[in-house]
């Protein structure tokens, strides 16, 4: 079975569910509604207590056969996938253009490709998984330290880079011999099935990887039978602090260890001696890539008094030009999106903040009321919601310091700590001041937004624990296992 239609004569694409290698539909179904359109894309089917139980026992079922592959099985099917991906790149591309509003040329060629080059990476660590040979303090005494896969592992995966969430969920956790289920955001099922199809078709054996979408109202049902379930053993979220707060409930409540992404509030400090130029190209791109819908994203400019003046005018004055330039109109996902932006930035505007910045809006023409006008906040006091809340759109605001040490400590008085950026030509102060920095990731004269498969990639405080990535994000999904024996 494939993507199927609506058996009512409407003709509406139903999204099926991945279970034990086959596309299931259900006896419901709900609407994903595309931010271009306003309307409804295609349907998506709604997982049942019956199908997670059916998803889990697929999963457990597999996992004792896949576990025991040899690593060049495991190699050959993720860089099959990663090859089946890169062939339909187009097609999968439009999916999330489709589904969650994203620019097509951001789709095609950012987030897609990052998750070809992800899945790429994590088939070459397969081989490299093993364990060590310590030498016990007793005569006659030795030992082996095995690395293990859980079992059954859970991801719950967000909308706004799918194919990035859906890779690194799915197939770290096959990579190391374990069996998933993912739970895919109701905002972009599409693009998460299409994950299970190139799975699919890349010869992935049935169980090995479930994918089951649900509308909201049945989400906390649905992860928390999961999480409950004996059988799932680990457990990695991506998204939001609040929901993430959620599910690290549940996990603590039934003692399952989870890997935890969570959002950030990410500073850039531009220091006396940073290139202004870059700086200003840098910031405009981490507030506003993927119209701001991403966890890195620059919330926050801090800069020094002495260029203060000289970098907000050409801040200005690239907007202004990038403004005229002929370009599609930045969408966030939803109207509610978009609403509690506007709520953002009319409450700042109303506590004393300044408008920096904003592009024409009495011209756009926005049926689907899901257009944001990218915005610059001045005038900014540190209590101010636009300042402290994760945004999570095209909205960005600043603040002038005096000095360094004020720099360091505005960028560190939030409750989040993923990703943050320092603008300076002097690589030993950069060096020095990212020490001082609680984020999980600092970027010297780059922009916040960086995800590559070679570093690992989380936070700490608010934004999470643990990493995806490289070899520290295979050790989340590997257990270790200590066997000692008289010679």
């Amino acid at each position: 079975m494939t993507i199927s239609q609506e058996p009512n004569g409407t003709g509406a694409i139903v999204v099926p569910l991945w279970i034990n290698g086959e596309q299931r539909t259900s006896s419901s179904s709900f609407e994903v509604i595309s931010p271009h359109l306003g309307t409804a894309c295609w349907r998506a089917a709604t997982a049942s207590k019956g199908d997670v139980i059916e998803a889990i026992d697929a999963a457990q079922g597999a996992f004792p056969s896949w576990s025991k592959t040899k690593p060049s099985m495991r190699i050959k099917i993720l860089l099959r996938a990663a090859d089946i991906m890169e062939h339909n790149i187009d097609e999968y591309a439009g999916f999330m253009a489709t589904e969650m509003g994203a620019d097509i040329e951001v789709a095609k060629f950012f987030v897609t490709p990052l998750s070809i080059r992800m899945l790429r990476d994590i088939a070459s660590r397969i081989s490299s998984i093993c364990g060590t040979v310590p030498v016990c303090q007793d005569e006659g005494t030795s030992c082996i330290v095995y690395k293990e896969p859980y079992g059954v592992t859970l991801g719950i995966v967000p909308w706004n880079a799918p194919y990035v969430f859906g890779i690194r969920a799915a197939a770290t956790a096959i990579a190391t011999g374990n069996t998933t289920i993912l739970k895919a955001s109701e905002l972009t099922p599409r693009c998460y099935w299409a994950i299970g199809k190139a799975f699919s078709e890349a010869g992935l054996p049935p169980g090995v990887l479930n994918i089951l979408t649900c509308p909201p109202i049945d989400a906390p049902s649905i992860v928390n039978t999961m999480i409950a379930h004996p059988a799932v053993k680990k457990i990695n979220f991506t998204g939001s602090a609040s929901t993430g707060r959620k599910v690290a409930r549940a996990c603590g409540e039934n003692l399952k260890p989870c890997l935890m992404e969570l959002g950030g509030k990410n500073s850039v400090i531009i220091l006396p001696d940073a290139n202004l130029n870059k700086a200003v190209t840098e910031c405009i791109a981490g507030s506003f890539l993927n119209s701001g819908q991403i966890c890195m994203g620059t919330d926050r400019i801090i800069i020094h008094v002495d260029i203060a003046q000289t970098f907000l005018a050409g801040l200005k004055a690239a907007l202004s030009a990038m403004s005229k330039q002929p370009a599609p109109l930045p969408r966030v996902v939803s109207s509610a999106s978009k609403d509690r932006l506007q709520s953002l930035v009319s409450s700042a505007l109303a506590a004393g903040a300044e408008m920096m910045f904003r592009g024409d809006i009495d011209e756009v023409i926005d049926k689907s009321g899901t257009v944001f006008i990218p915005a610059i906040l001045g005038g900014i006091k540190d209590d101010m919601e636009i300042w402290t809340q994760e945004s999570f759109g095209p909205v960005a605001a600043y603040m002038v310091v005096q000095d360094e040490d004020e720099a360091v400590r505005l960028a560190n008085a939030t409750e989040y700590g993923l990703s943050a950026a320092v603008f300076t030509r002097d690589l030993r102060k950069g060096l020095a001041i990212a020490k001082r920095l609680e984020s999980g990731a600092v970027h010297i004269n780059s922009m916040t937004i960086h995800d590559e498969p070679a570093l690992p990639f989380g936070g700490i405080k608010s934004s999470g624990w643990g990493r995806f990535n490289t070899a520290s994000g295979m050790e989340e999904f590997l257990v270790t296992k200590s066997v000692t024996w008289d010679d």
